[in-house]
């Protein structure tokens, strides 16, 4: 009987090729560990919320009127959420049928840059279409993970048309939820908006990259996306008047 010592196992593990899926994401085997987390982050949150009576949510929500001065909120509102149990779950719901998909086609470093950047897009999308007056938006707290799952959404919508795949479902599910977000008060439908364009612009760069180039272009279209973002954001903020911004 031949007898193989552990550490010729372990280097021949690492040196094997890895399995990719069709859009160059790693193949791998468990649990979807950046969706849990994120999930996870947000449960957290939730209960945070609810135990320091809304102080939590003060720190963290956003608003047009403060996010020049404290941008870190554009991104953590998408880890809150309202008081309502319904909203949280659906949104963690929704995340939960999209990100593990998302997360094995694309691989885990693009598939936490596309979340991040759905969740900034959502809160860009309030500055850009709220009106900079007291009451046009610009004051209005918006908390939620919507956002970035509509970034996901749309994300999704690309991937599956890229693999040959029905999307009909979805093309259903995206109109059924933005359409809520007219017919129902206290819905921030301008994030559900700028977390989808965010979702579909990169979902189609990294679903249609050059194969050969893939690694080079996904860097590119996510600084791209990033930056036209921040330049958007400083424009609006350049235009609105002084009084308006804290």
């Amino acid at each position: 009987m031949g007898i193989q010592c552990v550490d010729c196992v372990r280097e021949q593990a690492r040196s094997a090729p890895q399995a990719k899926t069709a859009l160059g994401g790693t193949v791998r085997t468990g649990r979807p560990v950046v969706t849990l987390t994120i999930i996870a982050l947000c449960v957290v949150s939730w209960l945070l919320q609810l135990a320091t009576g809304g102080e939590w949510t003060q720190r963290l929500a956003f608003a047009p009127f403060i996010g020049d001065v404290q941008p870190y909120r554009f991104l953590t509102a998408a880890f809150l959420h309202s008081t309502s149990v319904f909203h949280i779950l659906f949104n963690m719901y929704a995340l939960w049928i999209t990100g593990p998909f998302l997360e094995q086609m694309l691989g885990r470093a693009r598939f936490v840059a596309l979340y991040v950047l759905a969740a900034v897009g959502g809160s860009v999308g309030v500055v850009l279409l709220a009106q900079p007056a007291p009451d046009g938006g610009w004051f209005t707290p918006v908390v939620g993970a919507s956002g970035a799952v509509f970034g996901l959404f749309g994300a999704i919508l690309v991937v599956l048309r890229r693999l040959g795949r029905n999307a009909a479902q979805i093309l259903v599910l995206i109109g059924i939820n933005f359409a809520i977000g007219f017919m129902v008060s206290n819905i921030a439908w301008q994030a559900h908006l700028g977390g989808l364009v965010v979702g579909l612009v990169l979902g189609a760069g990294y679903a249609y990259a050059p194969k050969e180039r893939r690694r080079l272009w996904s860097i590119v279209i996510t600084v791209a996306v990033a930056v036209v973002l921040v330049v958007l954001t400083v424009l609006k903020y350049a235009s609105a008047p002084q009084f308006l911004l804290s």
